[in-house]
C-alpha cells in the first residue's frame, strides 16, 4: 500500500513517516508539506491512502479532500487534527473521508485507522466517538431506539462488555445482545463507527449547526 502524508510541519511529517513505513504492507510512504506539493504527487503517482491534516494552510484540509475525492474517489483519505468538535467530523465526512484522528491520540490509533480503512472500514478516534455518542439526540417522536437501547449504547461506548452492562442495568447477557442487534438494526449499520456516520448524516449529533 502507497501511502502518501500532508501536514505543514515538517518534523511531524518525517515522524509519522518513520512510524508508518516499517509496518507489515506498507509499500512507499510520501510526504508533501503543501497542497500544491501534495495534487502534483498524486498526479505523479496515485497512492492508495492519504493522511492530511485537517488544517493544512492555503486552501485547508476539506477543500483539499473535496478536490481529491472529487478527482480520484478511489483513493481512502485519513484527517489528521488536533480538533474534536463535532462539526469539524462531520464536515470531513461530507467529503468522503473515511478516518477522523486526533492528533494527540496514540500512535496506535493511527495504525488502527490505516488498517481498518485499508480493509474498506473507517475509524474514528476514540475520543471523537465518545463526544459524538455523548452528543447523539433522538428525535423522541421518531423514536429510533428506545430508552432502554439509548442506556446500552451509552454503556457499550463507555466500552463495557454486555456481561458488564446486563449487570449495570440488571438483564441478562443475552438481553443485552439483542438490543444491541436491534439498534444495528434500527440505524442499518453493523458496527459502532457505522452508527457515528448514520447519526451524523442524520442530524442526530447536537450541536453541528
Amino acid at each position: 500500500m502507497k501511502i502518501l502524508l500532508v501536514d505543514d510541519h515538517r518534523i511531524l511529517l518525517d515522524g509519522l513517516k518513520f512510524l508508518i513505513q516499517s509496518q507489515p504492507g506498507i509499500s512507499e510512504v510520501d510526504t508533501a508539506d503543501t497542497v500544491e506539493g501534495a495534487l502534483a504527487k498524486i498526479r505523479s503517482e496515485i497512492p492508495d491512502l492519504i493522511i492530511s491534516d485537517i488544517s493544512i494552510p492555503q486552501i485547508g484540509g476539506i477543500a483539499f479532500a473535496q478536490k481529491v475525492k472529487s478527482l480520484y474517489p478511489q483513493i481512502r483519505l485519513i484527517f489528521l487534527s488536533m480538533h474534536d468538535e463535532p462539526y469539524r467530523v462531520k464536515e470531513a465526512l461530507a467529503t468522503g473521508a473515511e478516518g477522523y484522528v486526533l492528533k494527540k491520540a496514540a500512535h496506535a490509533e493511527l495504525l488502527k485507522a490505516i488498517e481498518e480503512v485499508s480493509r474498506g472500514g473507517m475509524f474514528f478516534s476514540m475520543a471523537i466517538q465518545k463526544i459524538l455518542i455523548q452528543r447523539m439526540q433522538f428525535p423522541e417522536d421518531e423514536r429510533i431506539l428506545t430508552d432502554r437501547e439509548k442506556e446500552v449504547l451509552t454503556l457499550i461506548f463507555d466500552e463495557f462488555s454486555n456481561k458488564e452492562i446486563g449487570e449495570k442495568l440488571h438483564i441478562s447477557e443475552r438481553t443485552v445482545e439483542t438490543h444491541r442487534k436491534n439498534i444495528y438494526q434500527k440505524t442499518k449499520t453493523n458496527s459502532l463507527v457505522g452508527l457515528l456516520k448514520f447519526a451524523m448524516e442524520n442530524n442526530l449529533v447536537g450541536g453541528l449547526s
